[in-house]
Protein backbone atom coordinates (compact mmCIF):
# COMPACT_ATOMS: atom_id res chain seq x y z
CA UNK A 1 0.00 0.00 0.00
CA UNK A 2 2.77 2.23 0.52
CA UNK A 3 4.38 1.85 -3.03
CA UNK A 4 0.84 2.35 -4.03
CA UNK A 5 0.54 5.31 -1.98
CA UNK A 6 3.49 7.18 -4.22
CA UNK A 7 3.03 5.79 -7.55
CA UNK A 8 -0.69 6.49 -7.30
CA UNK A 9 -0.44 10.05 -6.77
CA UNK A 10 3.00 9.93 -9.37
CA UNK A 11 2.71 8.69 -11.73
CA UNK A 12 -0.76 8.65 -11.56
CA UNK A 13 -3.21 5.32 -11.36
CA UNK A 14 -3.45 5.03 -14.85
CA UNK A 15 0.66 5.05 -15.14
CA UNK A 16 0.91 2.28 -12.48
CA UNK A 17 1.51 -0.99 -13.48
CA UNK A 18 1.28 -3.88 -11.42
CA UNK A 19 4.86 -5.08 -11.97
CA UNK A 20 6.09 -1.65 -11.18
CA UNK A 21 3.65 -1.46 -7.76
CA UNK A 22 5.27 -5.29 -6.91
CA UNK A 23 8.92 -3.89 -8.15
CA UNK A 24 8.67 -1.02 -5.95
CA UNK A 25 7.38 -2.53 -3.21
CA UNK A 26 9.47 -5.26 -3.47
CA UNK A 27 6.88 -8.18 -3.52
CA UNK A 28 6.21 -11.05 -6.50
CA UNK A 29 2.85 -10.74 -8.45
CA UNK A 30 1.60 -13.74 -6.47
CA UNK A 31 2.09 -11.80 -3.34
CA UNK A 32 0.34 -9.25 -4.83
CA UNK A 33 -2.71 -10.82 -6.02
CA UNK A 34 -3.02 -12.89 -2.59
CA UNK A 35 -3.97 -9.30 -0.66
CA UNK A 36 -5.69 -7.39 -3.66
CA UNK A 37 -7.72 -8.97 -6.90
CA UNK A 38 -6.07 -5.82 -8.93
CA UNK A 39 -4.72 -2.54 -9.32
CA UNK A 40 -8.08 -0.71 -9.27
CA UNK A 41 -9.16 -2.88 -5.86
CA UNK A 42 -6.26 -1.75 -4.23
CA UNK A 43 -6.96 1.75 -5.29
CA UNK A 44 -10.05 1.79 -3.62
CA UNK A 45 -8.58 0.95 -0.76
CA UNK A 46 -6.01 3.54 -0.57
CA UNK A 47 -9.12 6.04 -1.49
CA UNK A 48 -11.15 4.96 1.44
CA UNK A 49 -8.55 5.19 3.72
CA UNK A 50 -7.69 8.93 3.20
CA UNK A 51 -11.66 9.93 3.48
CA UNK A 52 -12.16 7.91 6.58
CA UNK A 53 -8.91 9.96 8.30
CA UNK A 54 -10.17 12.85 6.57
CA UNK A 55 -13.62 12.63 7.97
CA UNK A 56 -12.24 11.67 11.12
CA UNK A 57 -10.04 14.55 11.26
CA UNK A 58 -12.98 17.15 10.27
CA UNK A 59 -15.41 15.71 12.65
CA UNK A 60 -12.98 15.73 15.90
CA UNK A 61 -12.31 19.42 14.58
CA UNK A 62 -16.18 20.43 14.01
CA UNK A 63 -17.44 18.50 17.65
CA UNK A 64 -14.43 20.52 19.28
CA UNK A 65 -15.08 24.10 18.21
CA UNK A 66 -17.25 26.25 19.04
CA UNK A 67 -20.70 26.20 18.47
CA UNK A 68 -21.07 28.61 16.28
CA UNK A 69 -21.63 28.21 12.32
CA UNK A 70 -18.55 30.64 11.88
CA UNK A 71 -16.49 28.66 14.43
CA UNK A 72 -17.65 25.13 13.43
CA UNK A 73 -16.82 26.01 9.28
CA UNK A 74 -13.57 27.46 10.31
CA UNK A 75 -12.59 24.45 12.27
CA UNK A 76 -13.60 22.03 9.91
CA UNK A 77 -12.14 23.49 6.67
CA UNK A 78 -8.72 24.12 8.16
CA UNK A 79 -8.63 20.94 9.42
CA UNK A 80 -9.31 19.17 6.02
CA UNK A 81 -7.19 21.65 4.31
CA UNK A 82 -4.47 21.33 6.68
CA UNK A 83 -4.68 17.42 6.60
CA UNK A 84 -5.06 16.84 3.18
CA UNK A 85 -2.51 19.28 2.31
CA UNK A 86 -0.10 17.80 4.36
CA UNK A 87 0.97 15.23 2.11
CA UNK A 88 0.76 15.82 -1.74
CA UNK A 89 0.04 12.08 -1.91
CA UNK A 90 -3.31 12.44 -0.26
CA UNK A 91 -4.56 15.22 -1.94
CA UNK A 92 -3.72 13.89 -5.44
CA UNK A 93 -5.15 10.50 -4.65
CA UNK A 94 -8.15 12.33 -3.17
CA UNK A 95 -8.66 15.05 -5.50
CA UNK A 96 -7.39 14.20 -8.75
CA UNK A 97 -6.69 10.06 -8.88
CA UNK A 98 -10.07 9.60 -8.23
CA UNK A 99 -11.55 11.69 -11.13
CA UNK A 100 -8.94 10.47 -13.47
CA UNK A 101 -9.81 6.44 -12.38
CA UNK A 102 -12.26 6.49 -14.66
CA UNK A 103 -15.40 4.61 -13.38
CA UNK A 104 -13.09 2.65 -10.76
CA UNK A 105 -13.68 4.73 -7.80
CA UNK A 106 -17.48 6.13 -9.08
CA UNK A 107 -18.95 4.69 -6.19
CA UNK A 108 -16.03 4.83 -3.84
CA UNK A 109 -15.85 8.54 -4.81
CA UNK A 110 -19.68 9.19 -3.93
CA UNK A 111 -19.58 7.80 -0.65
CA UNK A 112 -16.94 9.70 0.41
CA UNK A 113 -18.80 12.97 -1.21
CA UNK A 114 -22.26 11.89 0.91
CA UNK A 115 -20.04 11.46 3.87
CA UNK A 116 -18.90 14.06 3.67
CA UNK A 117 -22.16 16.32 2.92
CA UNK A 118 -23.75 14.86 6.12
CA UNK A 119 -21.34 15.74 8.06
CA UNK A 120 -21.89 19.20 6.59
CA UNK A 121 -25.15 19.13 7.06
CA UNK A 122 -25.24 17.95 10.82
CA UNK A 123 -22.75 21.16 11.61
CA UNK A 124 -24.68 23.67 9.76
CA UNK A 125 -28.17 22.00 11.35
CA UNK A 126 -28.58 24.10 14.31
CA UNK A 127 -28.88 27.04 11.99
CA UNK A 128 -30.96 29.02 9.34
CA UNK A 129 -30.56 27.70 6.07
CA UNK A 130 -29.81 31.33 3.32
CA UNK A 131 -33.07 31.71 1.47
CA UNK A 132 -34.85 28.47 2.05
CA UNK A 133 -32.34 26.48 -0.02
CA UNK A 134 -31.68 23.01 0.01
CA UNK A 135 -29.54 22.24 2.81
CA UNK A 136 -27.64 18.98 1.14
CA UNK A 137 -27.70 20.56 -2.21
CA UNK A 138 -25.68 23.54 -0.77
CA UNK A 139 -23.43 21.23 1.18
CA UNK A 140 -22.66 19.76 -2.49
CA UNK A 141 -22.13 22.54 -4.02
CA UNK A 142 -19.24 23.77 -1.12
CA UNK A 143 -17.82 20.49 -1.29
CA UNK A 144 -17.29 20.50 -5.15
CA UNK A 145 -15.46 24.03 -4.65
CA UNK A 146 -13.82 22.67 -1.74
CA UNK A 147 -12.48 20.37 -3.89
CA UNK A 148 -11.44 22.81 -7.07
CA UNK A 149 -9.77 24.83 -4.91
CA UNK A 150 -7.30 21.98 -3.79
CA UNK A 151 -7.30 20.85 -7.13
CA UNK A 152 -5.67 24.52 -8.18
CA UNK A 153 -3.18 24.51 -5.36
CA UNK A 154 -2.09 20.34 -7.01
CA UNK A 155 -2.04 21.83 -10.21
CA UNK A 156 -1.15 25.41 -9.78
CA UNK A 157 2.77 26.16 -11.03
CA UNK A 158 2.21 28.57 -8.05
CA UNK A 159 0.42 26.71 -5.17
CA UNK A 160 -1.66 29.27 -3.26
CA UNK A 161 -0.72 29.98 0.30
CA UNK A 162 -2.56 27.35 2.49
CA UNK A 163 -3.92 29.73 4.57
CA UNK A 164 -5.16 31.96 1.56
CA UNK A 165 -6.66 28.37 0.27
CA UNK A 166 -8.61 27.71 3.39
CA UNK A 167 -10.00 31.41 4.00
CA UNK A 168 -11.39 31.25 0.89
CA UNK A 169 -13.02 28.26 1.29
CA UNK A 170 -14.61 29.33 4.89
CA UNK A 171 -15.59 32.53 2.73
CA UNK A 172 -17.87 29.64 0.20
CA UNK A 173 -18.76 27.67 3.12
CA UNK A 174 -20.15 30.75 5.72
CA UNK A 175 -21.90 32.25 2.83
CA UNK A 176 -23.05 29.48 1.23
CA UNK A 177 -24.34 28.01 4.59
CA UNK A 178 -26.49 31.00 5.21
CA UNK A 179 -24.36 33.51 7.66
CA UNK A 180 -24.19 37.15 7.53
Amino acid sequence: MTAAYTLYAKPGFTATTIERLCSEARISNRAFYECFGGREELLQALHERCVEESLAVVAKAVQEAPKTLDDRVKAGIRAYVDFTTADWRRARIMHVEVRRSGDVLTLSRQRAVDAFARLVEEASADFPQAAGLNRRLVALGVIGALQELLIEWLHSDEQPPIDELADVAVHIFIRSLGAP
